[in-house]
Order: C-alpha cells, then structure tokens, then sequence
C-alpha cells in the first residue's frame, strides 16, 4: 500500500458550467476531505455565476482549447523535451480514431486537436504533480482524459451520464477497460456498461471497476422549509429547455386538467433549443397567464425557488435520437428540499424516485398520465406531504454528496492501492 494521495485532475466540457452542478459538488466535496483537486476546463469556463468559491474555480481552471497557435505551440515544446512519449502519445491517437464500431466517423477528426491538447496541457500538468485525471461525461472528457493517462504515465477514470453515452457516444468501451474504473451514478448504468461489453464480444469488468458513485445533493443547502399556503398550487420544473425533459408534455398536461382543481401556477427554469417552440406552445395552449419562462438561471435561484414550490415536475422521456437522462440531480434537490416530485418512468429515474413513497412515476411520453399524477397531487395535501418526507428520506439515505464524494475518494484511493482509511 502507498501512503500518499494522488494529486487529482478533474476534467470538464466546462468547469464551472451552471448546469452541471453535480461536477464542481464532487470536486469541492473531495477537497474539504483534504483532497488536492485540480480543473482542467475543455472550453472556456462559464463566469459570473453568483458565487465566489465558483468564480475562484472558473480563475484557477486550466483552459484545454486556447487556439490553434498555442496548442501548436505547446505540442511543439512537448515534442522537442520528450520526443519519444511525445511520438508514442501521437500514435496512440492515430490508433483510437481507427477503432471501428467504437468511434464514430465525425467523431475521428476530433481526436487529433484532443491529443495536440493534451501534449500542449503535460508541461503545466506535469508542474501541478498530478497523479490521477477523473472526467465528468465519457465523451470529449473521458477522451482527453484517458490520451492524459496515457501521455502522463497516471491513471484515468471518468463518470458518465446521459448524452454522452447515448446520441454522443465516443470510444465508450475503449475507455470501460481502459480506465481504473468507470463511476457508475446508478445501478442501471452499472449494468448498460456490462451489457454493451458483452454485446461486443468484449469481457466483463470486475464490479469494483463499476462503483456506484451518485451525483450527490448538500443535505444542509438544499432542506425542507415551512411553506406558506399562497392562493395558487406554485409547480416548479427546472432543466434544459431540450426534449428529452418533456416540458412539452408538462404544457399539454396543463392545459388538460380539470376546471375543478385548485388554481396553478408554473415556473419553468432553464434554456435550451425548444425555448421558442415551448413559448408557441404556451401561447397555443392558452396558458401564457399561468407559465413563466425564467430562462437559464444559477444553483442558488433554483434554490430559493425550491423553498416557495408546492410540486416540482420532470416527465423526462427518451428522445427520437435515443438521448435519455441519468438521473436528474434537480431531483434530488427538490426531494431534498421536501418538494413532492412527478417524474418520467425511466429505468435510472427509479432508483430515486419510488413510485408512491418518494414521489410519483408516470409513463415517459405520455399526457393522460401525467394529467392525472398532477391532478392527484394538487387536490391531496396530505399526499404531497407523504411524498415529501419519502423523498427527503431517500435523498437521505443514499444520494447525499457527502455519502457519494466518500465513495469516489474510495474507488481513487483504490486505483492507487491506497489503504480505506488513506482515501
């Protein structure tokens, strides 16, 4: 057994980015362990997102893509002090974007710029001393995550989620028995993982290189507050206006429940592709006066709006490009903070929301279902305080951050045969 942690690399798209608050969570939560975590960001950081331990971490992350020059630049560097690993690193490169039925023909191109990357980032990486490089999302990440490995002599390891693994797959079972092991944020991607292996004639994993390692909430930020009773049941949806959340089926549900029910109101958070086609929507359906648009908003607007909702709804489906959500960690926040939830029957939704005890499930893609799940809730007080309390339990019991940064400090500490009391 060693005894010294790894310096740790966290890699992004963006790092900070307003809606992938699960990313900076983990890499916070494993610093306040003692953890040291660096960021490595692929484009540019998103800025300015009302909280100063963020605006500290969009300064101090190292930017992947900074321009042709640079990148051509810092490659040329690397190539003149370490020629060989240099050369070995660029023929690695070579060979993944040839790895038929594993990557696909657009995704080729790509992989060149990400090894130039990578060879123009060693020099300040390797001043850092990093020793392990983990990334959030198995595509562009994990890839420059795993050519780092490579080029660094370290470990890699990366989380997936949902797109990334869908509709944007890219050497996904390259990386599933490259990597020291694949974070797996529920049991239902622990078993894709193994079936898509199988499936390709590949061998299975050993578990331990498949944790579960939930994208995990603060139980002290986001908890249940004493809700005052306004004149309207105030219903609150927060995600990427995209349609694989189903915000359209929301409207359409809306529109349909019955006259008899108390009035609603709904606030819908975030942006996204559909805006205008949602907004048409509204309008077509008659419900400008009872649904605002909010728009893109930060973590702590969510929040604030969480205290004062009486039902938050995600009838999260599978999109026609086969995207689909892991599991919504908006969720989790609403759970936490004592709002009954509705959500999209999807296998990996399940494992948080229990259908009846934690919250409610209805068909994805389905309108009458949904109707009758708000109409249900909205007519039941008692009910939605049943939920609540359910879903602040499991949120509890098995999606809190602090339980989950454990369990990726374990599976790290692992991959360097540190001791469980060392990680």
């Amino acid at each position: 057994m060693t005894s010294a942690r790894p310096k740790v690399l966290y890699v992004a798209a963006q790092l900070p980015k307003r809606s992938e608050t699960f990313v900076y969570r983990e890499l916070f939560g494993l610093r306040a362990e003692g953890w040291q975590v660096g960021a490595l960001s692929l484009r540019g950081p998103e800025r300015d997102l009302g909280d100063a331990a963020l605006d500290q971490l969009a300064g101090e992350a190292l930017v992947f893509y900074r321009g042709a020059g640079a990148l051509a630049a810092g490659a040329l560097r690397e190539l003149l002090w370490h020629p060989l690993r240099t050369l070995r690193t660029l023929g690695s490169a070579a060979r993944l974007a040839l790895r038929w039925g594993d990557i696909r023909g657009a995704h080729r191109l790509k992989v060149v710029p990400q090894a130039l990357g990578v060879l123009a980032a060693a020099e300040e990486l390797r001043r850092q001393g990093i020793g392990h490089v983990h990334a959030h999302m198995a595509h562009a990440p994990a890839s420059v995550a795993m050519l780092l490995s490579r080029h660094l002599g370290v470990p890699f390891s990366f989380t997936g989620h949902a797109v990334d693994i869908f509709s944007r797959r890219t050497l996904l079972l390259t990386k599933l028995q490259r990597a020291a092991f694949c974070a797996c944020i529920s049991e239902w991607h622990r078993s894709f993982y193994q079936d898509e292996l199988a499936a390709a004639g590949r061998e299975r994993l050993d578990g331990g290189r498949l944790p579960v390692v939930r994208c995990g909430v603060d139980l002290g930020e986001f908890a249940p507050t004493e809700r005052v009773a306004g004149d309207r049941l105030r219903i609150l949806t927060v995600g990427r206006l995209i349609e694989k959340k189903g915000f359209d089926l929301l409207l359409r549900a809306l529109a349909g429940l019955p006259g008899d029910l108390p009035e609603l109101e709904c606030l819908i958070m975030g942006g996204g592709e559909d805006a205008d086609a949602l907004a048409a929507l509204c309008a077509e359906l008659g419900l400008a006066g009872r649904v605002t648009f909010a728009g893109a908003v930060p973590n702590h607007a969510v929040r604030d709006q969480l205290r004062d909702a009486d039902l938050f709804v995600l009838p999260c489906r599978v999109a026609r490009s086969g995207d689909r959500d892991g599991i919504p960690v908006v969720l989790m926040e609403a759970m936490a903070s004592g709002v009954p939830v509705i959500a999209g029957d999807i296998p990996s939704i399940r494992e948080l929301v229990q259908d009846g005890q934690s919250g409610l499930l209805v068909a994805p893609g389905a309108v009458d279902p949904l109707v009758d799940a708000v109409a249900r809730l909205a007519s039941d007080a008692s009910l939605r305080a049943k939920l609540a309390a359910g879903g602040r339990a499991r949120v509890e019991e098995e999606f809190s951050l602090r339980r989950n940064v454990a369990r990726i400090a374990r599976s790290i500490g692992e991959a360097h045969g540190l001791a469980p009391a060392d990680s």
